[in-house]
């Protein structure tokens, strides 16, 4: 046994006196450099922690910049004509493998995480301050939706690109599908909405087609006439409406439903688990960048195309960030935003760094507490809420790439694709998982649902280690401010009824034994038996 140093040592290093030649002796801590040495042990498990926990970061970025330089140097040595066909597949054969896998993922990613995202959400028990919650998140994540297409619109990133691009990606003349009348493309939509079959549903979807008649006897004319049909295409749509009613509906049943909302639950913690083995694959990544590049003919203009998209996708942020929320916050509160914003800065610049918003959020609760005065049970009430079902900045991103790989496919988006687009991301943003790079899989839903083409994701995933930090900064920065509006409009209306509804989401007990609702004076001024002491201890607890 060791004994302990002594304590009036501050580094706590045991002294040993060690003679010297005259015969005197000198204190020298004999510990130094065992202290050195696990301090130096120390910042190495630091370190080693660091990368551990940056590993998937990592791994992306040396497989992109191992893939552009793959792509590069085959480029420079002669490109897709001195490969041949049959080489170029089976150099891009590790790159279609992880596409594939992608793809299989999205059916399960999507039906469980959003029943099991509706079912979480108890309409019952939260009252009117979960519906002021929801229904700011929603208004919120549709404003960044708009925002993301009109900005790659009005910028059009992969424009010039698209005037060059002769690869794979473009599409022929035969290709293009004929134009669509608009009453049509809506009742297509409102019937993918809706589906009759859900089996069909996973990789069938419905749309209008035409053929040609002659009408008339002696001056015959050609009339497009409608005819309905279902087409191989993943009606997504109609999966999410349906897992959406479904996760409410098992919610309604109560006890009976917790079995099956386990089991959905159960079911997307695995798909999740497959999620993270598929995207920690590099050679996936570097032969997917790699094999894009050897197809394209111009290589300058498309890193131009990228260049665009990165800085549409961080300009649409910015704009939510700084102008967006804070113009939202200002109109219903009177308030400053910008101080509100001081205070949540740790936060913000945490989610930048993690680029997950499930990680930010035990610090954007102090946060949010100390600095900014939210009350406990608004912010532990609001922001798990917020980390499920908002996320503004992951919907403005995946518009944004919408509109850019159908600008790169040289395909037309008419006012329903629009339409489809938007709430797509709307929709797939509830249940989403807050965990890096979650923004792609539910990109390859969006690209389904308008029937765009799902290979350019490679390009997307190139720059995704990057656009996903900015996508996570807005996402958490509408929650701190929806706990904000929250707390707002608590202090507004508390003295008038919200007490009941705030004692129940705070204490999470069964009804039966919360204090009966029947009296409504102040629940302080009851007489409780015991001494004049317990009744101050009370007040004191029951007032937050």
């Amino acid at each position: 046994m060791v004994a302990d140093p002594p304590r009036g040592d501050p580094k706590g290093l045991a002294a040993e006196a060690q003679p010297t030649p005259n015969g005197a002796s000198t204190v020298v801590p004999a510990d130094d450099d065992q202290d050195t040495a696990g301090r130096c042990c120390g910042s190495r498990d630091q370190l080693l922690r660091c990368l551990r926990a940056n590993l998937l970061v990592l791994l992306t970025v040396v497989a992109v910049v191992a893939g552009v330089a793959l792509g590069l140097g085959v480029a420079w040595a002669g490109g897709a004509q001195a490969l041949g066909p049959e080489r170029l597949a089976a150099f891009s054969f590790p790159g279609e493998l992880l596409l594939r896998l992608l793809k299989m993922i999205i059916l399960p990613l999507v039906v469980c995480s959003l029943i099991g995202g509706a079912a979480s959400l108890d309409p019952s028990a939260l009252g009117r301050l979960g519906a002021w919650a929801l229904l700011f998140f929603l208004v919120t994540t549709l404003l960044s939706s708009a925002l993301g297409v009109a900005l790659a619109l009005a910028l059009q990133p992969g424009a010039a690109f698209a005037a060059l691009n002769t690869s794979v990606g473009a599409l022929d003349e035969s290709e293009v599908a004929p134009s669509k009348e608009v009453v049509d493309s809506f009742l297509d939509l409102i019937r993918n909405i809706f589906p009759s079959n859900l089996v069909s549903a996973a990789f069938r979807s419905y749309t209008t087609t035409y053929i040609k008649k002659r009408v008339g006897d002696q001056h015959e004319t050609l009339v497009k006439v409608p005819r309905g049909g279902e087409v191989d295409s993943m009606n997504i749509l109609g999966l999410v409406v349906f897992a959406i009613v479904f996760g409410v509906a098992l919610r309604k049943l109560g006890p009976e439903g917790e079995l099956l909302i386990r089991f959905f639950n159960s079911f997307n913690d695995a798909t999740m688990v497959l999620v993270s083995w598929i995207m920690y694959a590099p050679v996936g990544i570097l032969f997917l960048v790699a094999g894009k590049i050897v197809e394209m003919e111009d290589v300058g203009t498309l890193f131009a195309s990228l260049g665009k998209y990165i800085l549409c996708c961080l300009l649409g942020h910015a704009i939510h960030r700084l102008l967006v929320l804070p113009l939202v916050y200002f109109l219903f509160t009177r308030k400053n935003p910008y101080r509100f914003l001081w205070g949540i800065v740790t936060p913000l610049a945490t989610a930048f760094g993690t680029s997950s918003s499930s990680a930010t959020l035990p610090l954007m609760m102090k946060c949010v507490e100390e600095k900014n005065g939210v009350s406990k049970h608004i912010s532990r009430f609001i922001l798990p809420i917020g980390a499920t079902v908002n996320m503004d900045g992951a919907a403005l991103f995946q518009c944004v790439a919408a509109v850019f790989i159908a600008q790169l496919s040289k395909r037309s988006l008419n006012s329903v694709n629009i339409i489809t687009i938007l709430v797509t991301a709307t929709a797939s943003s509830v249940g989403a998982a807050g965990i890096p790079a979650g923004g792609v899989l539910t990109l390859a839903i969006i690209l389904e649902a308008v029937n765009l083409p799902v290979d350019y994701l490679s390009l997307i995933l190139a720059v995704d280690w990057l656009v996903d930090r900015s996508c996570t900064v807005p996402n958490v920065e509408g929650d701190a401010f929806g706990a904000g509006l929250l707390q707002n409009y608590v202090d507004r209306t508390e003295p008038k009824s919200t007490v009941p509804e705030l004692l129940h989401v705070k204490y999470e007990t069964p009804l039966a034994q919360l204090p009966a609702p029947n009296d409504e004076g102040n629940p302080l001024l009851k007489t409780h038996p015991g001494p004049a002491g317990d009744a101050d201890t009370l007040e004191k607890e029951s007032v937050m």
